[in-house]
């Protein structure tokens, strides 16, 4: 009897959870008459698309090149990201 009873719960639970998440989705929802159907779309206005950002080409600095302080301490190094 104790098997029955656990296994109506837990299969009542299952169900349950089942039937909830079916419930969610649009789809189902339009069919039960939940939510109303979307509506047809429209020709859209195309935005026009911003201008490329225009790269500065880097510094070109012979004479701090490869020293011990700049390698150690470039903030540049520690903070910029690479694409």
């Amino acid at each position: 009897m104790l098997n029955f009873s656990l296994g109506a719960v837990a299969g009542a639970l299952i169900a349950g959870t089942l039937t909830i998440a079916a419930a969610r989705q649009p789809e189902l929802q339009t069919k039960l008459g939940l939510v109303s159907p979307p509506l047809p779309i429209t020709t859209a206005v195309a935005s026009p698309r911003p201008p490329e950002p225009q790269c500065r080409p880097d510094p070109v600095t012979t004479a701090s090149v490869n020293k011990v302080q700049d390698i150690l301490f470039n903030r540049q190094r520690f903070w910029s990201v690479a694409p």
